[in-house]
């Protein structure tokens, strides 16, 4: 388990569900705080990146874990 403030399970999902999902969950956030993305679609590796950059978030962390990819984002300011 991560330091994160939340946890965005997207296992089993596939582009575009997981960024969909994350933009939802970042929307509901404040400035600051951290989300811990859970995923199995290899596409995310490409994805999140490119969505933190484009809208300002701060991808600090990921990770492969067999299966697994683990991303953790802090959201930038409103």
């Amino acid at each position: 388990m991560s330091d994160c403030d939340s946890t965005l399970d997207t296992s089993g999902l596939f582009c575009p569900e997981p960024v969909m999902m994350l933009h939802s969950k970042i929307r509901d956030m404040a400035a600051g705080e951290t989300v811990e993305i859970l995923a199995t679609d290899p596409a995310t590796t490409r994805d999140i990146p490119k969505f933190c950059s484009f809208l300002g978030h701060e991808l600090f962390y990921q990770a492969e874990s067999g299966d697994q990819y683990i991303y953790r984002v802090r959201k930038g300011a409103d």
